[in-house]
Order: C-alpha cells, then sequence, then structure tokens
C-alpha cells in the first residue's frame, strides 16, 4: 500500500491551482511532496522536481520511491528551470523562496516557460517583485490567495499568460496594488490584515532607530518615505 502524503494548509492551496492533467515542475521541491500529492490526488500526468543541492534532491527521490512514483516523477539536479527542457512543463510551482529568488528564477530560464499554461508562484517575503515580473513579461495575475499557518502568512500567487491589464493607470496606485496585491487588497482577509499589521510594526521599529540617527537630508527623505508606507500598512490592516 502507498504511504499518502500529507500536506500543511499552505502547499495544499498551491495543489488547489494545479489544473488537472498538467505535467508540472516543481522547483526546490522539499522532498517532492507537491507533485507526489497531486499525484496521488489525479491531478497531474507527470511531474519534474527540481533540486539545486545533491542532500534535497536525494529527499525527494526518496519520498517518490516511497510512493512508488518512480516513472511518473523525475527528480532532478540543477538550477531552477535549468533542470527543464524546452516546451516540457505545463505548470511550474515555486514555493518557500523570497520574491526577489523567485523572479530571477523566473527571469534567468524564460525560455523554459514557451508550454507553460500556468505559474503557482509561493513568496515567503517580497511579493511585489514576483507581480512585477508577471507583469513585466507578459502573465496576469489570474488568482492570490494568503495563509496563515504555524503565525506565519503566506502569499501565493497564479499567473497565465494574457495582456489583460488588472492593474490601475494611476502610478500611485499600482505601486499600491504591487505590493499588497490588486485582488487581496479588496478582500482583505484576516490573514493579508495580519501580514501588514506586522510590516507596519516594524517598519515603525526602524523608523525609531532611524530617529536616532544624524538626520541627513538622505536619512530624512527616507523616513519620510516609510512613514508613508507605515500609514498606508496601517490603513489596509483595519
Amino acid at each position: 500500500m502507498q504511504e499518502r502524503v500529507i500536506l500543511d494548509r499552505r502547499l495544499k492551496q498551491v495543489v488547489d491551482y494545479i489544473p488537472k492533467g498538467s505535467v508540472l515542475a516543481d522547483i526546490g521541491s522539499d522532498h517532492a511532496y507537491v507533485p507526489c500529492y497531486a499525484l496521488q490526488q489525479g491531478i497531474i500526468s507527470k511531474g519534474i522536481a527540481g533540486e539545486v543541492n545533491v542532500g534535497p534532491m536525494e529527499a525527494a527521490k526518496a519520498q517518490v520511491d516511497l510512493i512508488g512514483a518512480r516513472e511518473v516523477i523525475d527528480v532532478r539536479l540543477g538550477d531552477g528551470l535549468a533542470v527543464l527542457h524546452e516546451d516540457e512543463a505545463t505548470c511550474i510551482s515555486i514555493c518557500g523562496m523570497g520574491g526577489s529568488l523567485i523572479r530571477s528564477i523566473l527571469e534567468a530560464g524564460k525560455e523554459k516557460l514557451g508550454a507553460v499554461e500556468r505559474l503557482i508562484l509561493q513568496p515567503n517575503v517580497d511579493g511585489q517583485h514576483v507581480r512585477s515580473w508577471l507583469l513585466e513579461n507578459g502573465y496576469v495575475l489570474v488568482e492570490e490567495a494568503i495563509v496563515e499557518e504555524n503565525d506565519k502568512v503566506y502569499e501565493i500567487l497564479v499567473g497565465e499568460k494574457g495582456s489583460e491589464t488588472i492593474y490601475s493607470d494611476d502610478l500611485t496606485e499600482r505601486i499600491w496594488q504591487l505590493l499588497f496585491g490588486p485582488y487581496l487588497i479588496q478582500e482583505r482577509p484576516e490573514a493579508f490584515k495580519l501580514k501588514w499589521s506586522r510590516e507596519a510594526d516594524k517598519l515603525e521599529y526602524v523608523l525609531g532607530q532611524m530617529a536616532d540617527g544624524i538626520q541627513s537630508e538622505a536619512l530624512v527623505q527616507k523616513q519620510i518615505e516609510f512613514k508613508r508606507m507605515r500609514d498606508k500598512m496601517r490603513e489596509v490592516s483595519q
């Protein structure tokens, strides 16, 4: 009997966005939990688990063997999307990394995205960098989710190819939409409010530290910018 894979809420939400029948590439796969679970749920037709280091790659292979899926889920060693052949994956998931790193992985591997119908991206921080990359590279942000688990808050962003404009024409408003998420800022679920309340508290602390420094023109301007951000974070977390 195969061992059933159990996912946390964050990764279950990721799997919920995988289109049925996908060839899934899970980059930075962490024991290949996502492709293994998605296979057991009958969601994917094939899985690729990419890892950049040997230790995690071996852990992923062990998990794939545990569920008897070596013929369907291929575990590969490589940096980012370099583990893929062109036009191989139809869906890519990248979870548990910073937004800047996810952005750099997508940018470096753009030639591997030709057949990809959906990107499912879960940045731990700096989601605005992921949203910006999608916007700049012909992807529409079609869905957003935010999940609180074990006192941490995670954003999940889903992108598909397209030219639909979901952001405001007003530059200032667009900047806020990229930071907070155009859907999330409208819906403002409790996890969203918690996230930005905490971020405002962090900025409050930084501003307190800055106030004790020598007040150069550059520092004063930075404080003005941070206060504006803090106030907006307070506003959306109400």
